[in-house]
């Protein structure tokens, strides 16, 4: 156990690190207000933590080893279910008018990625998310998701290599009239 003089200010943590995890929850779920959820909990968890946290790894990484198994977690209940809302529930859509065809051009590739990305197991794309998307280095994956560096490696690198076969399987990536580039799924 750290001693008291040495535990990390909650507050300070919280502060530094929020943003990042819901980002990086955001892109687990792809339901903000789920990973607002989820972060909360990681929160809670992190506030527990501090007292016993012995610096073994960096402060982040740990952090981001909370949020890995809150989102796992989550996404593993068997309870977990679709939503349903009716239609007066709904946000309106919010117009910030850049070109419409732009936007749903990048929306229709996001969704296209994101759903393979979804399609990973939760090990691969959890390591795939922190490496690729949050910029962890390979030994802070490796800490977040409680493995070896090399099974760390291994998780990126199978990660990486299934979302690039589905989407060479399942997308047939173009360029249109206006040289814009495009994916239409098979």
């Amino acid at each position: 156990m750290t001693p008291a003089a040495n535990i990390p200010d909650f507050a300070a943590v919280a502060a530094e690190h929020s943003a990042a995890l819901l980002r990086y929850l955001e892109r687990q779920v792809r339901d903000p207000a789920l990973a607002e959820d989820l972060l909360q909990e990681t929160l809670i968890r992190i506030e527990r933590g501090l007292p016993a946290f012995e610096g073994r790894s960096g402060l982040r990484t740990w952090a981001f080893s909370i949020a890995t198994r809150v989102a796992i977690d989550h996404l593993r209940r068997p309870e977990r279910k679709l939503a349903i809302v009716d239609f007066e529930e709904a946000d309106s859509v919010v117009d910030d008018n850049p070109a419409l065809d732009d936007r749903m051009i990048v929306d229709e590739m996001n969704a296209c990625v994101r759903e393979v990305i979804d399609g990973l197991p939760p090990d691969y794309r959890a390591a795939l998310i922190l490496y690729d998307l949050e910029g962890l280095s390979a030994a802070e994956v490796a800490d977040a998701i409680g493995c070896t560096l090399a099974t760390a490696k291994i998780r990126v690198h199978r990660a990486r290599q299934r979302l690039r076969d589905a989407l060479a399987k399942q997308c047939n990536f173009y360029r249109d009239g206006d040289s814009v580039f495009r994916c239409s799924r098979s």
